[in-house]
């Protein structure tokens, strides 16, 4: 496994990045033990980094892994959280649940342009205080937005930039595939560390399973890419692509053809509580029930997240 400074964040991390949404409640709902398997897999392919937030519920999935597991692992988690109180209690939480004093990278979760920066300023001062400290080693965004990774790149405090990077754009919200990139590169040129999230679109694009990582492993200005992984073949396949060996054929083809979609379950009650969570309008409450536009969804799972009867899933 190839191992990259993440920027000048001091962190040396590996090419490949575990992305820790797919293993929880949010979308495979594997059991804690289950994932925590997963996740041993790929620390002991030489995955050293691991991407999560507070919003994936995963936490005590990943700390099972730790407890085994002696060598350094890089943890990057992400809030929500806009003022001092909500990030102190992230942060907390994020140190009880992991069993981690310190936590490696902590990023303000999906900001949008200056104005959510602006508007998310005193939870960054927290965490910028906590760094000071030696409690956080780095500050960063996480985002779907060029404007958010511009405005992230003005600001001499931002450490790490998190932003989706796949070859057709998709879930980019404003903005083109090269727009980002050139955004980004001028973040990476100013020593700010990029790993990227989402190079198969949500899962929309695995039938271009090696179009969609020879893309994202050919740009310079990425140090990582986040990839979530829901077994320990698929952990296999991915560490075997980026250390630039063969995959077998029977494995990429079932990686190839898996399917996965938002379900919605027929208890659902169409209150509507998750449109918000959706930032790329792919869904919609029609007769009473929340309804899905396909094309448009990037299967990221957060809608799941705010329904209080679990009615909505990926499978």
């Amino acid at each position: 496994m190839e191992y990259v400074a993440l920027g000048k964040t001091g962190l040396k991390v590996s090419r490949l990045c575990f992305g820790g949404l797919t293993v929880g409640p949010l979308q495979a709902n594997l059991p804690v033990m289950k994932a925590a398997e997963v996740i041993l897999e790929a620390f002991r392919q030489g995955v050293n980094f691991i991407d999560t937030a507070e919003l994936y519920q995963t936490y005590p999935h990943i700390a099972a892994a730790l407890k085994t597991w002696d060598k350094e692992v890089i943890i990057s988690t992400k809030t929500y959280a806009y003022d001092r109180n909500g990030a102190a209690k992230s942060l907390d939480k994020a140190q009880r649940e992991l069993n981690r004093d310190v936590i490696d990278i902590f990023m303000l979760h999906e900001q949008e342009s200056e104005w959510t920066l602006k508007g998310h300023r005193e939870a960054l001062e927290y965490f910028l205080e906590c760094k000071e400290k030696g409690i956080v080693k780095a500050v960063g965004i996480s985002t779907h937005h060029i404007a958010a990774v511009k405005a992230a790149c003005l600001m001499g405090e931002i450490d790490v930039i998190h932003p989706i990077v796949n070859h057709r754009g998709l879930g980019i919200v404003d903005g083109s595939i090269g727009e980002m990139l050139r955004a980004i590169e001028a973040a990476y040129d100013k020593g700010i560390g990029i790993y990227a999230m989402k190079p198969l679109g949500g899962g929309n694009l695995i039938n271009q399973f090696e179009e969609c990582l020879d893309y994202v492993l050919s740009i310079p200005c990425i140090h990582s890419i986040a990839l979530g992984m829901q077994s320990v073949e698929e952990v296999i396949a991915n560490v075997s692509y980026f250390e630039d060996r063969n995959v077998k054929p029977e494995v990429v083809e079932r990686l190839r053809t898996k399917k996965r979609s938002l379900h919605i379950d027929e208890w659902c009650e169409g209150c509507g509580d998750c449109l918000p969570a959706c930032k790329h309008g792919a869904i919609y409450i029609e007769d009473g029930k929340l309804r899905v536009t396909a094309e448009k969804c990037i299967l990221c799972g957060y809608c799941g997240s705010k329904c209080k009867n679990f009615a909505i899933k990926i499978v």
